[in-house]
């Protein structure tokens, strides 16, 4: 009889304690970590249209002499507020063709994410992408169609880790973010928070983010198991994606290695994760109109266009 008493308290905590991380889970994690605007910070692309008449891309006016063929933009969808900028800048209104819904085939601006953008440039459907650096199997399958990128440095973004606010915890180490991803750190505890086990969030295969999360991790191989209903998520991106999100409340960015992600730390590189933003060519392009675009990326009104849609300039 004592034994079965024991054994009721024992599953009543049990109980207890799962009602109270459920109520935790429910209120909390789950609430901010399915925030429609953390799923995306989603891009529309009609409020970013180049000549369109309320159009959320800023742009500068520029006559670089552009003639003849010119190049296909295309790019990473966190990126398309830059290129779309970038072809209001020096392209025409008849040089874009959107539907509604997607850009034409002979439209010379195109959205085809990171993915799409790269298989893109190596079949020689676009001309200059916008992305971060490929993954593996992107630069394999250039290899594997005998193309050679060349990868031209215009702006520096921050990889970055974010939380749910009432997560305690505010800083980390590179080495315990790896360690997390790892499966070598596995509870919040273990790192100065509660304890609750940890849900490291994960992006697409292929995708920017992730491809620059893999080269994040160096030697050390993702190892995330399936977690507790109840574990308190970590998640990472590029600044850009999350940074709107951050004024709504819910989440907030750690500070990597005691540093936290704002533009002036991204901007003197004390901000120990940051990306390069990349104008993506084919070695050897005869058309000249590539480069005088590139050039143009590299100009103080071509920097410009890059830091008003939310990146941080090179220059």
């Amino acid at each position: 009889m004592k034994l079965f008493k024991q054994i009721l308290v024992i599953a009543s905590l049990i109980l207890i304690f799962i009602l109270f991380d459920l109520f935790v889970f429910n209120f909390f994690t789950k609430r901010y970590f399915s925030k429609p605007e953390l799923k995306a910070k989603q891009i529309e692309v009609d409020k970013y249209l180049p000549f369109a008449k309320e159009t959320l891309a800023v742009s500068i006016k520029s006559d670089i002499g552009l003639e003849g063929k010119l190049p296909v933009l295309d790019g990473a969808t966190a990126l398309y507020p830059v290129f779309s900028g970038v072809a209001a800048s020096l392209y025409s209104k008849d040089d874009v063709e959107f539907d509604g819904k997607d850009f034409s085939e002979k439209s010379l601006l195109q959205l085809n994410n990171t993915m799409g953008a790269y298989k893109r440039i190596v079949d020689g459907k676009s001309d200059i992408v916008f992305c971060a650096y490929p993954s593996e199997k992107q630069l394999q399958y250039a290899k594997d169609k005998c193309v050679e990128l060349e990868f031209t440095v215009i702006g520096r973004e921050a990889f970055v880790f974010f939380v749910n606010e009432k997560n305690p915890v505010d800083v980390l180490s590179q080495d315990k973010i790896r360690k997390i991803y790892s499966g070598e750190i596995t509870n919040w505890k273990q790192v100065g928070g509660s304890r609750n086990s940890i849900l490291p969030l994960r992006r697409i295969a292929g995708s920017g983010s992730q491809s620059a999360m893999d080269r994040f991790m160096g030697d050390k191989k993702i190892k995330v198991k399936i977690a507790s209903p109840f574990a308190k998520a970590i998640a990472f991106s590029f600044r850009y994606y999350v940074s709107d999100i951050t004024k709504y409340g819910g989440i907030k960015f750690i500070s990597v290695d005691g540093i936290y992600p704002s533009v002036e730390n991204i901007r003197n590189s004390t901000y120990p994760v940051t990306s390069n933003l990349y104008a993506v060519t084919r070695k050897y392009e005869e058309n000249p109109n590539v480069k005088k675009v590139l050039d143009w990326l590299l100009s103080d009104d071509g920097q410009r266009v890059i830091e008003a849609n939310g990146y941080v300039g090179v220059r």
